[in-house]
Parts: structure tokens; sequence; C-alpha cells
């Protein structure tokens, strides 16, 4: 069968899995649409955060970034690792023992106020709209490839598949979808990569592979190396990004994965404390796997790709360069008129221009791999893509309905505010389909952004709501706001308001607009800090409410024998 067949067949039967698991569970109540009923299993609540977490930045775009920018890439490796692992012990089995199925919740309680809560269901709502723009992004993208329809109509079917399970299921439907999503996904990344790695180096882990050497003998790095030299890229080994701004991009990806919404509501769904405490763990192994696989597929694919075209004859080029510029994702421009291609790093002279997101999904074609690794790979960007707009989308309805609708009529009934969520995560899916379609970046820049946001936002009042007991509300809402404001202003303005400025040269402490995120957080811990130093102590059952959360039950009965 040819890819386009295989595509239908592998993407369709996944399809019908998750609408099939969606009807199958779910949601009646408020209760299994916010957190699936309390009642999920460490095991699947780890493959179902995995799959959360891992999104289209983590699937298609992080190893394309690695592939073109080599080490300077490795930000996204390290921050979006390291975020997890910190999010996983420093915050989730506390956010879990306060008890609350949101942020904006945790935030409007902890610090004793509806205005901070509301303050905090805006900052939910900025990072969860930029980081499901990036998801539909992915979606659009891999229906564009594989079915040959334009981005924009891909977009729009992507929208009306998540807005089915996740408006029919909630939480509950869209838990044990990521379950499947995940074995997808994984899979999906594993089986080329494993091909490619014994292909190229003739060893079938590509993790080992990666350190391995190519045919002739040479180290498969030192052979990129030397072929990107020639080129006049830089060595793939070296990188050209200041070192503060490698440092502030790494910890704006760190820190913001801690005050992701869409992954912290995940401890929620568990039954107990300690449940949540091995999900996460479970979480971290299922992660690891592709994350540590990634830097073999970005070698692997950029390789490949410079070996498959560089000096060919125009009219010889491979077939998948010709199945990509269908997409407009790929372009030739025969610039000095000598019919072959030349790859260069001078974008005057260069003729031919790849875009970032697409070095995944064309791995298995560029290897010449079966077509049905091509349409599984297919499959598991869909996987990857879903599963977090679906997760992003629930926060989004949460927010509105749990954190802003019920805050301010409480005695709305329960069939009314599960209504209005899924009112809301139908205007979510529109509003993400617009941005989808009209991005401010390649994938893993805009989820890049959402982290900085969240980073700026919320990890320092959850920090401070918990490990603190003298930061208080007025604190909380002036940092939350000063480092939205200043993180947003930041992005916008060389973003959008003067692209020409966005350089080095240009940048506030040689920070770029993905690490401003880290910034914006200093200011807000600045903010929390000096306001709650010079305003009243927060009230003193909200100062035992920290300590005991941070106490294990029990903890004080040794002392009392």
């Amino acid at each position: 069968m040819d890819i386009l067949t295989w595509t239908y067949l592998l993407v369709g039967l996944s399809f019908v899995v998750y609408i099939g698991i969606a009807i199958w569970t779910r949601a009646g109540s408020t209760q299994e649409f916010y957190v699936a009923g309390g009642g999920v299993s460490p095991l699947a609540n780890g493959m179902a955060t995995a799959a959360d977490w891992m999104s289209a930045a983590s699937f298609i775009s992080m190893a394309g970034l690695i592939s073109f920018s080599g080490y300077d890439g490795s930000v996204y490796l390290m921050g979006w690792t390291g975020g997890y692992v910190l999010l996983a012990l420093l915050l989730a089995p506390y956010l879990r023992k306060f008890g609350k199925f949101t942020v904006p919740d945790f935030v409007g309680d902890r610090y004793y106020s509806n205005k901070a809560r509301v303050v905090a269901v805006i900052c939910a709502l900025f990072i969860s709209f930029t980081y499901v723009a990036g998801q539909m992004r992915g979606v659009g993208i891999v229906f564009s490839r594989y079915l040959e329809i334009p981005i924009e109509s891909g977009v729009i079917i992507g929208m009306c598949i998540v807005f089915f399970y996740a408006v029919l299921g909630g939480m509950k439907g869209i838990t044990y979808t990521q379950v499947a999503q995940f074995c997808v996904l994984i899979f999906a990344y594993m089986v080329p990569a494993i091909f490619i790695s014994m292909q190229l180096t003739g060893n079938a882990i590509p993790q080992i592979g990666l350190g391995g050497s190519v045919a002739d003998g040479t180290p498969l790095l030192e052979k990129l190396d030397g072929v990107l030299s020639e080129l006049g890229f830089a060595e793939y080994t070296s990188g050209r990004k200041g070192m503060t701004d490698m440092f502030m991009i790494t910890l704006a990806l760190m820190v913001g994965t801690a005050g992701l919404p869409h992954v912290i509501v995940r401890f929620f769904t568990v039954p107990k404390v300690k449940d949540a405490r091995l999900s996460a763990g479970y979480a971290l192994f299922f992660i690891a796997i592709l994350y540590t696989t990634a830097p073999a597929v970005a070698a692997f694919g950029i390789y490949n790709a410079i070996n498959s075209t560089s000096e060919k004859n125009i009219s010889e080029l491979p077939v998948w360069i010709q199945n990509w510029q269908k997409t407009n994702l790929i372009s030739v421009d025969d610039k000095n008129g000598d019919g072959k291609v030349q790859y260069l790093a001078d974008p005057d002279t260069n003729e031919l221009s790849i875009d970032k997101d697409i070095m995944v999904l064309a791995g298995p074609e560029i290897a010449k791999l079966p077509n049905w690794v091509v349409g599984l790979v297919a499959a598991g960007a869909m996987a990857a893509a879903l599963s977090t707009a679906a997760g992003l989308l629930l926060v989004i309805s949460t927010s509105v309905s749990r954190d802003l609708v019920k805050t301010f009529n409480p005695t709305i009934s329960e069939k009314k505010e599960l209504l209005i969520a899924r009112i809301a995560a139908a205007g979510a899916v529109i509003f993400a389909g617009y941005f989808g379609v009209n991005p401010p970046g390649f994938v893993a820049e805009v989820v890049a952004f959402a982290f900085g946001l969240a980073a700026a936002s919320f990890f320092p009042v959850i920090i401070l709501g918990i490990f603190s007991t003298q930061t208080n509300k007025q604190g909380a809402i002036a940092g939350m706001i000063s480092g939205l404001v200043f993180t947003i202003g930041y992005i916008v303005y060389f973003k959008f308001l003067h692209p020409e400025l966005n350089t080095p040269e240009n940048w506030w402490f040689g920070v770029s607009p993905e690490g401003i995120g880290s910034l914006g957080m200093v200011l807000n811990f600045a903010v929390c800090f000096g306001i709650s130093k010079f305003t009243p102590a927060p009230p003193q059952q909200v100062q035992d409410l920290i300590q005991n959360i941070r106490i294990p039950k029990g903890a004080g009965a040794a002392q009392n024998h």
C-alpha cells in the first residue's frame, strides 16, 4: 500500500479508538469532568501524564530544532526534562494534598482572595491558549502532508476531533484516551528511530547509535560536524547562543513546567497523595524514553537530509522533497541557475529551505523506510498533539466554569456548571484553531512562550504558597500581574511589533523572548516578597494550613511517646 493509504488506515484506526474511549468513559458529573472521579490508577495516570506532557512540540518539533540548531537546541531537551523532575518532586505531592482541582482553585484558597483567583484564571487562560495554538499547528502540519490538504483544513479537522472527546468525556474521557495515545506516540517515535539507527550505525538502540560510527568508520557526530562545516554552518556539537540566553531559556522551560496548569491537574485524578508520587515516577520513566531518543533522531534526520539533497540535480531530488513541497514547508529555488541544489548557511545563496517542524515526520521518508512506518509516525504525531490539546482545553473550560462562574455564583447546579464547562471548551477550540492557522512561530517556539508565561506568573506563587507562611494575597496578586504583563510585553514587542529588532544586540541582558520568562519570574518573586513584607501577614488559619500540607500524616506521633 502507498503512504496515503497507510496513513488513512492507521490515523483512522487511532481516531476510532480515541472516540470509542471517549464515549465509553464520558463524564456524568463535574468531578468526573474535572478530575476523572479521582479514581485513576498510578500506572494509567503516569501514561496519561506522559501523553499530556509530550505534546506536538516534543514529538514533532524538538528533534527538528536540535537537527538545525545542534547544541543550541539542547535547551529544550534539558529544560523540559529537568522541569518535569522539579514538578514531580517539589510541587505535585503538596498540591495533591491541598486537594484543589486547579491552579486558580489553589491560588484562590491559599491566598484567601477571589481577586487572586481571577488573576490566576487570566494567567491560566493566557498560558493554555498560547500552548494549545502550538498543538493545533502541529495537527495541521500532519494532516497537510499526509492527507494532502491545506494546513488550514488540517487544523479544522483536528479541532473537530479534539472537541468531540474533550467536551464529551471531560477529564475521565481524556485520561483513558491519553493512555491509548501514549502507546501510539511512543511506538511511532521509537520504531523509525530503531530502524534508522540500524541503517546508519548498525546499532538497534538509538541512544547508543548516536555515539556510534557510520559505514566508513567515522563517528556519526564527527562526520556531521564536518559535513555542516563544509556547508558553512556551525558545527553540530557547538553552539552560537550566548551562555546567558542558554541558561535563561533552560530555566524558563524548567520552572515553566512546574507552573503548567494542565500537567498539575493530572495529580488530582489519583485516589491518594502516595499515588500522586507514584504516578509522577511512572510518568518520568515514560517521558525519558522519548526524550533520551530525541537527540539521536535529530542527528540521524539532518545527516540523512543533507546527504540526500546537497549538490544533487534538481531533476534528481528525492521523492520526499517533492512530497513535502506540496505543503509549502520545503522550498527549492535555483538562484544561480546551475540546476543543482546548494544547501548553504548563507541565506542569499542557500537554495533549499526546510521547515524545522518536518524533520521527525519526514525522517522515515528520507531514510526510505517502509510506507507503514511513515503512516505510523503520522498517527503518533496526531496522538501527541491531540493529547496535549485535550488537556489544555479542559484547563480552559474548568477555569471558566469552576474558577470564574462558580466562584461568583456558588449556588449554580452541577448540570448547569457542566454545560458551561463544555461551552467554554467549544469556544476554546475555535480560538485555538485560529492561532493554529495563524501561529506566532514554529511549534516548539510557540510552546516555549507558554512555558515562559507559566514561569513568570504561576511558579512563584505556587512555590511561595507551599513553602512560605508570610506571602499574602496582596503580594501574590501584584506578583502574578507584574510577571505576566512584563513577559507578554517583551514577547509581543520583539515578535510582533518590532521583529526586525529581535536580535541579541537588542535583547535585555542578552535574553531572547523564549527565555524572558526567567526574568519575569524573578520580577514576580521580588514583587511578592516586597509587597508581602509591607502588608499584613496571612490569617493564622492560612498559615496553619500551609504547615499542614508540608507535614506528612503521623509525623509527630513518635514525639508523643
